[in-house]
């Protein structure tokens, strides 16, 4: 897959043995572009932002460990040794800072714990319907509880994974049927593989301790910051979630645009811009001009 060859970085914060990782560069100039997948996705998912990026500055996605193309490790893992991992793997990539990072859904929780921890090395945040460790907050009940109750036991029995991943594979197939097929087909190659796909989806099984790992860090840095909030279902949506669910999501759908506004009013250059026309997953495909702009303009600030 040579549009996603790149230097591989060693990482870890544990002094045990690290991994190698993927990164893929592309541009030139600054500040660079970090791209930050979503829990359980693949920094090539963000193909088509990251060349656009490209175009006027250096663009980089990556894959954390225990996902894509770098080394496998027992996942979940702690925030503290994820933005390690990036440190390193960005000091041996030699892509200089400082960066703006641009995080989606459980990307954008590891932005904000990396600008709190490394707020030298920051200088703006785009962050991509991000997950928040408010949001338990500010969703209904039901929803609520099962982000408290988050585990690292398995979800799914062998048939149901299955069943998933074939569902899944088809939706993200069509969803990104206009991609080249030489990026395309090895994406959802590895990407449903089965103990590839099983690991995805305990990459964001210990949400409680990640939120509490981000209040820990203190309070969020001061630099220009946008909330790129996705209000919409979108038909890649519509393919996965059930009719009989959909109530249930547009509620926490509005719950999450409240929490957005209401942190960007409590923060000094922080705004908030909905898109109606995009759903959380596939954001970063049906908008990529949204994404695009708000990197330009944090990234101009």
């Amino acid at each position: 897959m040579a549009t996603a060859t790149g230097a591989q970085g060693r990482a870890d914060d544990t002094g045990s043995a690290p991994g190698a990782m993927l990164l893929h560069r592309s541009g030139t100039g600054g500040p660079p572009v970090v791209f930050l997948a979503g829990g359980g996705m693949f920094g090539l998912y963000y193909w088509t932002v990251h060349n656009l990026v490209a175009q006027f500055t250096t663009s980089v996605f990556y894959d954390r460990l225990g996902t894509g193309w770098s080394e496998g490790v027992d996942l979940p893992r702690s925030g503290t040794q994820v933005t390690d991992d990036l440190r390193e793997l960005l000091r041996t990539a030699a892509v200089p800072g400082p960066y703006v990072l641009a995080g989606h859904s459980l990307g954008g929780l590891y932005a904000r714990l990396y600008a709190k921890r490394f707020p030298s090395e920051v200088v703006g945040l785009v962050l991509l319907d991000p997950t928040h460790e408010d949001i338990v907050g500010y969703l209904p009940e039901a929803k609520a509880q099962l982000l408290r109750n988050s585990s690292t036991n398995d979800l799914f029995a062998p048939e149901q994974l299955d069943a998933m991943r074939a569902a899944y594979r088809a939706t993200f197939g069509r969803a990104l049927a206009g991609w080249p097929a030489e990026i395309r087909e090895p994406l959802l190659d590895q990407g449903f593989r089965r103990e590839r796909y099983r690991q995805s989806l305990r990459e964001p099984m210990n949400l409680p301790r990640l939120f509490g790992e981000v209040r820990d860090a203190g309070p969020d840095p001061d630099v220009p910051l946008i909330f790129v909030s996705a209000m919409g279902i979108d038909r890649f949506t519509e393919e996965l979630v059930p009719p009989e669910a959909r109530a249930s999501l547009a509620e926490s759908t509005q719950a999450k645009h409240r929490l957005y506004t209401d942190l960007a009013a409590a923060l000094p250059r922080a705004e908030v811009r909905r898109l109606d026309d995009a759903g959380h997953s596939g954001l970063a495909w049906l908008r990529p001009d949204a994404v695009v702009q708000a990197i330009r303009d944090v990234s101009s600030r």
